[in-house]
Formats: structure tokens, sequence, C-alpha cells
């Protein structure tokens, strides 16, 4: 038998090897990341190559071309070279975002015991009922109510920037059914916790009696929640109109749960409504103005981390605050920076965000009062908030530029995807809400891109990585895609009209040097996209959409914020329309395009399809029938292409007879503007 002194050895050697594995545990890293070297090594030889094509093709054009065009010429030669400039500095800046390319693994079972874990608040934003339906905004609530995370430490706000009534009432019934909904989650541990994911797939394989009973109660009470908010959202009316919304209204913060009557006192994480004050004599700085009140692309990966992309990120509030923030700090450098409120300041050095179990009543008894003043309009009137401090309000892309100067600071970031995504988002599945969308967030960059925080300026000097700066500078001068889209899209066909040569012939080794940097681009891009998991109607999409996006969106983006920089235009904001069409639906699932858009967004795009039909046509006949197809290939081969890629135009506007088909009054429209441009070439073009 052993002896006492043995068990005591023993015990103490049990714990010292418990300190050594809880050290060891702690000082390893909760994730690992690994350099693709061959993906590396592809992508910078590409480049390489692609470099000298690419200087080739400016020394054909400048040293040999430029001195044997004649002068009445010049104009569509500087067009065309100023098209192959753009798109040869944008290949150049976008070539940086893969230079490193990488890919991480976590340990979740890494992480410290949950008294350790720190407190996290998630925001989740709407404007406007009407296009943001209540049900997918408060299947996201649930979903981040039922999150695997300690309930003590998670807090969950919802921003009503439009101030709904409905709202407020569909999310007090949200309560109500998270009561049943979260319990459901932890116990059973369920990983699809938003309910109209779960509810449509199968995604536990629990089998036993008692599960399936629950899954059916929670399924029934799930209809029941639905069917109130729809009932709500049809009538517009609501049993709860206690608040006064408008365009001119005072702050609303409501502690969700705490007024309801039959509760069933299930232990939640905590729920607030914010709706922010609005007044017309103040700017409210659209979306980055309410994430401040709740405040108070893979590749950059290799860098210094990727850029925020909108939503679905989280990060440290030290971040947004300022990292050198410490409870010394004098009080009235403070108030400078973040606004007279004691309560908030006192918060700034707090590091315990921990509920206790009165947490939402003593919440509600001693805050509220304070909160409001701090979502009112004059609250950030001579402090930091949206210039240096929180979601800053310099452009309507709030989350690139927070993100941009953020990174000028010295934060990184990391980008996980994992093969269970982590995420389930909602996305535009109509033309028209994808352009307007896309116009929206181009003006935002191109506000950017010419301003003094221009990527390439403002982060060199910041010191930010050079790579890190071209990755940035690409996103902002996306925009300028419309240039040559444009350009190539009219130039080369009217020039091909009237016999005029723009490439080099088909028996000269320079067309060796056009033909070699398509098939570089096209050729590299279909690598990445399959590379990712993607396929080649993937890659022939997204040559469809870019065509698409660079016409119409990205021409109007730098158009409105050109307008706005010489004050011409106000800063606007329209949030993206969610509502789903069934029918415009099952066309989008079907892969079929809808051009039910506004004759702005559509008439710009048949009207060039139009032209390069005119243009393949009677151009295929003239360089047969005088004998030049050498000399012009290279303009019948681009307006080939183009008709290739919009093939889907026309289709709608020739073949298809459904709603989604181009309108006649478009076509009719389109065909005005073509024979315009064709007479405007007959006559300058010469």
């Amino acid at each position: 038998m052993e002896s006492a002194l043995d068990h005591l050895l023993h015990f103490q050697y049990l714990q010292q090897s418990q300190r050594k594995l809880k050290t060891k545990m702690e000082t390893l890293p909760l994730q690992e990341c690994r350099v693709h070297k061959n993906s590396a090594i592809i992508h910078r030889t590409h480049t390489l190559l692609h470099s000298i094509f690419v200087l080739s093709m400016f020394y054909y054009r400048l040293i040999i071309n430029l001195n044997t065009i004649p002068l009445s010429f010049f104009p569509y030669w500087l067009l065309i070279f100023t098209s192959e400039l753009i798109l040869s500095f944008l290949w150049l800046l976008n070539s940086a975002d893969i230079w490193a390319p990488v890919s991480r693994s976590v340990f979740p079972e890494r992480l410290p015991p949950e008294d350790e874990l720190p407190a996290i608040d998630v925001f989740v934003s709407t404007a406007d009922p009407k296009t943001e339906p209540p049900l997918g905004v408060m299947n996201t609530i649930l979903s981040v109510l039922a999150l695997n995370y300690p309930i003590e430490k998670l807090s969950v706000y919802l921003s009503d920037d439009g101030g709904s009534n409905l709202t407020f009432y569909a999310i007090n019934e949200t309560w109500k059914f998270a009561e049943f909904w979260v319990p459901f989650c932890r116990k059973f541990e369920i990983k699809r916790t938003c309910p109209e994911a779960y509810f449509q797939g199968v995604d536990e394989i629990n089998s036993s009696k008692e599960f399936l009973q629950e899954r059916e109660n929670i399924q029934k009470e799930y209809l029941d929640f639905k069917e109130r908010l729809k009932k709500a959202q049809e009538n517009e009316e609501t049993e709860d109109t206690i608040f006064h919304f408008g365009p001119n209204r005072d702050t609303v913060i409501e502690i969700i749960g705490q007024r309801g009557k039959n509760s069933r006192k299930v232990k939640l994480p905590l729920l607030v409504y914010v709706s922010r004050e609005k007044n017309p004599a103040h700017p409210h700085h659209f979306k980055a103005g309410a994430l401040n009140v709740l405040v108070k692309w893979p590749g950059m990966d290799g860098l210094i981390g990727p850029i925020l992309s909108g939503t679905c990120f989280y990060m440290k509030r030290k971040a947004l605050y300022g990292a050198g923030i410490h409870k010394d700090m004098d009080i009235s450098e403070l108030k400078k920076c973040f606004g007279s409120s004691n309560e908030f300041l006192n918060t700034l050095t707090s590091t315990n965000h921990k509920q206790n179990g009165s947490g939402i009543k003593e919440f509600a008894d001693n805050k509220i009062q304070e909160a409001k003043i701090l979502a009112s309009c004059t609250y950030e009137m001579d402090s930091q908030w949206g210039n240096q401090i929180g979601f800053l309000y310099h452009s309507v892309t709030e989350d690139y530029f927070t993100s941009f100067i953020l990174h000028c600071k010295g934060w990184r970031s990391v980008f996980y995807n994992p093969t269970r995504p982590a995420f389930l988002g909602s996305a535009t599945t109509n033309l028209n809400d994808t352009l307007v969308q896309g116009t929206r967030w181009s003006s935002g960059l191109t506000e950017v891109l010419f301003s003094r925080f221009c990527p390439l300026i403002y982060g060199l000097i910041s010191r930010m990585p050079l790579l890190e700066c071209m990755c940035y500078a690409y996103l902002a001068s996306q925009p300028l895609y419309c240039l040559p889209a444009w350009f190539l899209a009219i130039i080369p066909q009217l020039c091909l009209l009237n016999g005029i040569p723009i490439y080099p012939k088909v028996s000269s080794p320079w067309f060796m040097v056009y033909l070699l940097l398509f098939l570089s681009t096209l050729g590299k891009y279909l690598w990445d996209v399959v590379h990712t998991g993607g396929t080649m109607r993937t890659w022939w999409n997204e040559w469809r959409v870019w065509m698409i996006k660079s016409i119409t969106a990205y021409f109007y983006g730098s158009l409105d914020a050109i307008l706005k920089l010489f004050g011409f235009r106000k800063a606007s904001f329209l949030p993206t329309n969610k509502v789903v069409d069934n029918e415009q639906l099952k066309r989008y699932q079907m892969g079929i395009y809808d051009f039910q858009a506004s004759k702005m967004l559509i008439v710009p795009l048949v009207t060039l399809v139009t032209l390069n039909m005119v243009s393949f046509v009677l151009g295929s006949a003239k360089v047969i029938f005088e004998g030049r197809l050498s000399d012009l290939f290279g303009q019948v081969f681009i307006s080939f292409f183009i008709l290739v890629v919009n093939y889907p135009i026309i289709e709608g506007m020739i073949f298809r007879k459904d709603k989604g088909s181009v309108p006649l009054s478009v076509t009719l429209l389109s065909i005005f503007f073509c024979i315009l441009l064709l007479f405007l070439g007959s006559i300058f073009v010469m």
C-alpha cells in the first residue's frame, strides 16, 4: 500500500502537471496561418509575364503606332490608349491582393474558460421595413441570441434607423419566440441557429423522441410567429404604438422583454432596441451614424488583413475608440474626443462588461436617460465621433473607409472562411437592386479616391505596407473601369464601320502581344475562380456582371461622387431592397436575367449591345468585301466578344416575352441612341 507521503507527492505532481498544461494551453495560439507557396509562385510568375506583355503594348502604342497614325486619328488613339492605361493600372493594383495567399486553421479547444471570455456586443442594422422585411431582420436577431456563447456576456442591439412601429412590434414578438428558440438551440446544440434556415434544411441527426417532439412544438411556435409578423406588415398596424416615429423624432431605447407580462422568465442575452434621434437640421451620416450610436475578398489576409466587408465581422471596441485609452487619462481630453457624458467615459476604461443578476434592471433604471443623450443629434458636436473615433463619416461606404483608417493606424485583421459557413446572408436577386447597390458603393469608393485619403498617398504617408495600399487603392479605383468599358464599347466599333484600324494587323508580331494580354487576363481569372471552388459558368457570369456594372453602376457612382465633390449634389443613402418577389426569385434561381429595372440603368446597356450588333454584322461584311480582315480583325473580335458576353441582353430584347424581358420602350429608345452614335461617328470618325 502507498503511504500518505506517496499520496501527497502524487497529488502535488498532478497539480504541477495541470498547471503546466494550463500554462501551455494559454500560450498556444488560437489560430495558425499557412502560406500557399505554390499559389504564390504561380501568381508571381503570371504577374511577371503579364507585365512584359503590358510594357510591350505601351512600346507599340507610344513608339510605333503613334508615329504612323494621321493627325485626325489622334483623339480616338488617345481614348483607346487611355483605356489601356487604366486597365493596366487597375491590373497592377489588383495583382497585390494575392501576392501572399494564405489559409487559416483555428483551435476552439484552446479557448479560455467561459468566465475569461470577453463580452461581445452584436449590432444588427435596419432602416426601412418596406425594403427590409421584418421577418428577415428578426431571423438575424434570433440567430444571434442563440449563439453558443455565455449568455451573460452576449448583448444584441437592433438599430432601427427608420424608426418604425412595425419593427418595434416585430422585435417584441421576436423576444417571445426567442424564449422557446434559444433554450431549444442550447439544449440540443443546434448549429444552424437561424430558424428560417433551420426549418428549411436538415441540420440534425438527433432522432430521439424528446427532440422530435420539441422540434415539432418549436416549429409550430415559429409558424405562429411568422404569421403575426406577416399580418402586421400587411395591415401596417401593430399592437404597440407607444412611440412617435417620423423624420423628426426623439431617441427611443428599449430593453426588450422587460415590459412583457407573459414572459416565461427564460434567461436570454440582453436585447436592446435603439432608434436614434432624427432632426432635419442635423446631419445623421446614414449607416455609420447609426453604428456610432451603438458603439458608444481574402487575398489581403496574407498582408496585414482584409477589409471590413459591411457585415459579418467582429472587432475590438478599442480599435474604434483608440488603443491609447487608459484609466489615468485626463477627463477633459477624453471629453474632447468622446463627448461630455461622464457615464460613457467611465465605460471606456472598464474591462468588466459582464451582466450581473440584476443587469437588465440596473441598466434600465440608471442608464436609459444617459443613453438617450448619447443617441441625440447634438451629442457628437465638438467631438471626434466619425472623424477619428468610431465608424467614420467621410464616405457612404463607411466599412471600407473605417477599415482603411484602422489599418493605417497599425491595426491588423484576419480572414477566416470555415468549411461550414459561419453566416447566412441575403443578396440582391434582381438586376435593378444589384446595380443600385453597386452605384452607392461606387460613389463612396470614388469619394475616397479623390480625397486627401487616397490610399496610394495617405496610406503610404501612414506607413501602411505598399501591397496593402495597392489593395485599398484597387478597391477605391474600381469605378474607373467605367471609362475603358464605355470607350472600348464605342470607339473600336465606330472606327471599324469607317475602316479605321486601331490594333495591329494579324500578320504583325505586335498582334501577338494583344492576343497574349487577352488570354492572360481571362486565363488567370479562370484559374482564380476554379482554384477557389468556382466553375467555368461562375467565371463567365462574373465577366458578364463586370461588364454590366462597369457601364452602369461604376459610371453612375463615379458621376455621383464627382457631383458631390463640386457641391452639385448631397450625399444620399438608399437601403438595398430585400423584399423577395417570387417570380423574380424563380428567374434568379434559373439563372435568367430580369430586366425589370430603371431605364437609366437598362438603356445604356441595350444601346451599346445594339451598337456592337450593328458593328459586328456590317463591319464583318465590310472587311470581307474589302479584303481588310487582317487590318481590322481586332475590332471585329471586340464586337463579337462583347455580344457573346452580353447574350442575355440580346435574348431579352429579341427572343423573350416574359415579364423579365427588355421592355419594347427600352429597345426603341436604345435604337434611337444607337443611330445617334452612328451618325456622330460618321461625322467625327473620318
